[in-house]
């Protein structure tokens, strides 16, 4: 819940739901101005304290791992993600999330078209997500959305895909583009 309850709370009017057999499989929410949410850091650092994920025994690698990532990447001059820049070319922004097996349905489709023509309805210059770069099926997915790479591939500390470190990915897009 640390991605959604601050859209609900926020932004109510912007969540909408995939379903199948009656089930639900899936949400897209949104915020129409990104500066209307709290920051990517402080949603972290609040579930953090909240959930008190700090005192859990299994958690204790993770922030390890993220602590010597930043540490290595800050001796190697490599850029760390951190937080969220609001660009006003692109001030909306999405999250998105299927369960596994609604993967490949149409389902996510379904969602970000809703999301789109909200949008365009509502005169929105254009939107940005965040993804990793390693997770090339989401990545080809918000391709075919219209959404294209913007700006650098900073690290994503702690963070591994099949053992190694993942990179985060800003992906904007505009009713602009469209046509």
């Amino acid at each position: 819940m640390v991605y959604l309850d601050p859209y609900i709370e926020r932004c109510p009017d912007t969540l909408f739901l995939a379903e199948a057999d009656g089930r639900l499989v899936g949400y897209l929410t949104g915020c129409p101005d990104g500066a209307l949410l709290p920051g990517e850091d402080d949603r972290m650092t609040q579930a953090i304290i909240r959930h008190k994920v700090m005192l859990r025994p299994r958690s204790v690698p993770f922030f390890a791992r993220s602590l010597f990532d930043v540490v290595r990447a800050k001796v190697r001059s490599v850029e760390v993600a951190s937080g969220e820049g609001v660009d006003q070319r692109w001030p909306a922004h999405l999250h998105i999330n299927l369960v596994p097996e609604a993967r490949g349905t149409g389902a996510a489709n379904e969602l970000m078209t809703a999301w789109q023509s909200w949008l365009t309805h509502v005169g929105s210059p254009g939107c940005h997500l965040q993804t990793l770069v390693e997770n090339s099926r989401a990545t080809r997915f918000f391709e075919k959305c219209g959404f294209v790479p913007h700006g650098s591939t900073p690290l994503v500390p702690g963070v591994r895909f099949r053992g190694k470190p993942v990179h985060q990915q800003t992906m904007v897009w505009s009713p602009s583009q469209q046509g």
